[in-house]
C-alpha cells in the first residue's frame, strides 16, 4: 500500500508521522479505523489530538459515513470465495471461505483443525478459475503445528487437472510425472506461505500487526496476501489468563487481537481463518457438551463458525454453526494423507 502524506493531517508533524508509520499507520485509511486510545498510546499524543487526527483521516479517506444498500452490494461483489475443493462443504458455505470475513473452525484435539489451515494455505494459491484466489498466505502458528511436509503432501495430492493448471499458471515447465517438476511446484507453494511462531499472547498480537504490514507490502505485487491463518487463536490466551479473576483482561486482549485481524481482512480483501480450542460444558445434559473457548467476544466477531467433529475412521463431520446469510448445515469430508477429500 503506498504511503499517504500523513503530515497533511491537522496535528501531525514530522515526528508524529514517523511514529504513526513506525506503528503500522501508514495510510489515511489505517488511521481512520483506529481508536483514539490506540493512536494516543502508539504515537504518544493526547486523546483529543488523536481524535482530531482520526476525524480528519476519515474525511480524507471517505470512510465512516452511510452508504446505500446498492453501494454495499457493489462492494460485496469484490469479495472472493476460496474453495475447499470439497463440493459438499463449498455448497454449505455458499461457495467457500469469504474474504473480508473471519472464519472460525473449532473442535476437539485431532478433529482436523490444523489440516484445514494447511489445506487452505495451499488452496488460496490456486488459480481463480479453479476455486483459488491466486494469493499468498500468512500463517501465525501458536501451537507449533505448521509442517512444510504436510504442504508437500497436499500439493502432490491435488487433482491432476489442478496441478496442470497451476504449473501453467506459474510457468513451470515439465510433467506431473517428473519428480523435479513436482519438487519445484511444492517449493513455489512453500515460498508463498509466510510463517511466524507466536511464543505468547503478546507476541501473537504483535504478529497480527506485522501481518498487516506484510499484507500492505504485497498488495500491489503479483501474489497479494489473500489468507491469514491463526492456529490456534486461543491457546496462549487460555494458558496465560487462568481463573475468573483474569477473564475480563483476557477477553479485552482477545477482542483487540480479533479486530486487528478483521482490519487486515477489510483493508486487503483477505480471508481470515482461525482455529479455536474447545472445553466440555458439564451443565449440558442433552446434545454435544463441547463448547468453543473465547465466549461471546469470539462468537460475535467471527462471521462464520464451523465445528469439526470426528466420525468413523478418517471421516469428519463439518457443521456450519453460524453464518449471517446461510442456513446451518452439516457435511462430511475425509482427512487423507494427501489432504482433505470429499466423502
Amino acid at each position: 500500500m503506498p504511503e499517504d502524506d500523513l503530515e497533511a493531517l491537522p496535528g501531525v508533524g514530522p515526528a508524529t508521522a514517523d511514529k504513526l508509520i513506525e506503528n503500522g499507520y501508514d495510510s489515511y485509511q489505517s488511521v481512520a479505523v483506529a481508536s483514539p486510545g490506540e493512536l494516543s498510546n502508539k504515537a504518544d499524543i493526547g486523546d483529543s489530538t488523536a481524535a482530531d487526527i482520526i476525524n480528519a483521516a476519515r474525511d480524507t479517506a471517505d470512510v465512516g459515513g452511510f452508504e446505500t444498500g446498492a453501494a454495499v452490494l457493489e462492494r460485496r461483489e469484490q469479495i472472493g470465495k476460496l474453495s475447499w475443493q470439497i463440493p459438499e462443504v463449498d455448497e454449505m458455505l455458499g461457495g467457500g471461505l469469504e474474504t473480508q470475513s473471519i472464519t472460525e473452525v473449532y473442535g476437539e484435539f485431532g478433529a482436523g483443525k490444523s489440516q484445514v489451515t494447511h489445506q487452505m494455505a495451499v488452496n488460496v494459491q490456486l488459480p481463480k478459475e479453479h476455486g483459488g484466489l491466486r494469493g499468498s498466505c500468512i500463517f501465525i502458528d501458536s501451537e507449533d503445528t505448521f509442517r512444510p511436509e504436510r504442504i508437500d503432501d497436499m500439493v502432490r495430492g491435488l487433482d491432476d487437472e489442478l496441478i496442470e493448471a497451476t504449473l501453467a499458471d506459474r510457468e513451470i515447465e515439465g510433467s506431473i510425472d517428473d519428480e523435479e517438476t513436482m519438487t519445484e511446484l511444492v517449493e513455489s507453494f512453500l515460498d508463498r506461505i509466510h510463517v511466524a511462531k507466536a511464543f505468547n499472547s503478546n507476541h501473537q498480537i504483535l504478529l497480527a500487526e506485522k501481518a498487516k504490514e506484510l499484507a500492505g507490502e504485497h498488495e500491489e505485487t503479483e501474489w497479494p496476501v489473500r489468507m491469514v491463518c491463526v492456529d490456534s487463536l486461543t491457546a496462549h490466551f487460555r494458558a496465560e489468563y487462568v481463573g475468573r479473576g483474569q477473564l475480563a483482561d483476557r477477553q479485552q486482549k482477545l477482542n483487540k487481537h480479533l479486530h486487528d485481524l478483521m482490519r487486515i481482512g477489510d483493508l486487503f480483501n483477505t480471508c481470515i481463518l482461525v482455529t479455536n480450542q474447545v472445553a466440555s460444558n458439564p451443565d449440558s445434559y442433552f446434545g454435544d457438551p463441547t463448547q468453543p473457548i473465547g465466549g461471546n467476544i469470539l462468537g460475535h466477531t467471527s462471521t462464520f463458525r464451523m465445528y469439526l467433529r470426528k466420525s468413523k475412521g478418517n471421516k469428519r463431520i463439518v457443521r456450519l454453526v453460524d453464518a449471517p446469510n446461510l442456513a446451518d448445515g452439516e457435511s462430511v469430508m475425509r482427512v487423507e494423507g494427501d489432504g482433505l477429500k470429499p466423502e
